[in-house]
């Protein structure tokens, strides 16, 4: 029970991060870089207390692999902090759920995996849900920075699926040490490209953000990974699926009840329908 308490509470924590991030005056790559750096340097800290040391043997062994995964989790901050800005929080974290859909697709070139009937109806209903999100017949004159948003968002769950199926090819290396080294190569990454993108702007953040950004660091990245890894380890691949559905809902509630944001009947269908048909997928019947 405590397992699962602590999964659902790292979901809670990644559901919220839209919200901290619209009260952060920064470009979305600068947002990035200090999540990445601070969270990083938090979970240096923990494993120090904790004695825990990293497999720099392991780490070199998996070196490409690693390195191309810390760089698709650069590219998925990037673009999912740009989906929150641009769109509502529920179009954006709805958007950025179909990524376990991009991961069924290319499971089979990728993993060898053979994809079944079930998950190719499956599909079929996440991308007429998607439409439904997209297509929502809005006339108003921030449809199409809400199509940006959505776009943008797409992205991160590309980006985000492309780290999912990456760390998969990881051989022997446990969730916190990986996340670390993914964190910290991701914001070494990102420094170079944020000063040639941003230039110094980072260094004039205003001091009404200094504390979201803190949030995001520490509360967002490093113990929302503890939290999310130290859940997992006890409970069942499937009830990880399931209580993995906490992340969009609670983003779906805090865009509608807290921001207010408009969600149209047919944009919550399509809603329905995408994260239905995801659940469905990796539900053993």
């Amino acid at each position: 029970m405590k397992s699962k308490i602590q999964f659902v509470l790292s979901m809670i924590i990644f559901g919220t991060i839209g919200l901290f991030v619209r009260f952060i005056d920064l470009s979305s790559s600068e947002i990035a870089l200090l999540r990445g750096f601070i969270g990083s340097l938090f979970l240096i800290i923990v494993m120090f207390v904790i004695k825990k040391k990293i497999s720099w043997k392991l780490v070199k062994e998996n070196k490409i692999i690693i390195l191309l995964s810390s760089i698709a989790l650069a590219g998925n901050w990037i673009f999912l902090f740009q989906a929150y800005k641009h769109t509502t929080i529920s179009n954006a974290a709805l958007s950025y759920y179909f990524a376990p859909v991009f991961v069924m697709i290319l499971s089979p070139l990728v993993l060898a995996e053979k994809l079944s009937i079930r998950k190719i109806i499956c599909i079929i209903v996440a991308m007429l849900g998607m439409l439904l999100i997209v297509g929502n017949g809005s006339v108003s004159t921030s449809a199409l920075n809400d199509l940006i948003g959505i776009g943008y968002g797409l992205m991160a769950a590309i980006f985000y699926a492309s780290l999912m199926l990456l760390n998969k090819f990881i051989k022997r290396m446990d969730g916190m040490e990986l996340t670390l080294i993914q964190l910290g190569i991701a914001a070494l990454l990102l420094l170079p490209y944020v000063f040639v993108t941003e230039g110094f702007g980072i260094l004039e953040v205003s001091s009404s953000s200094i504390p979201f950004i803190i949030i995001l660091g520490i509360v967002h990245t490093g113990i929302g990974f503890l939290l999310f890894f130290s859940g997992m380890q006890k409970i069942k691949g499937q009830s990880i699926a399931a209580l993995s559905y906490v992340d969009p809902i609670t983003s779906l509630v805090i865009s509608t009840v807290i921001l207010q944001e408009q969600m149209t009947f047919v944009q919550l269908l399509g809603g329905v329908l995408l994260l239905g048909s995801t659940f469905v997928s990796e539900k053993k019947f």
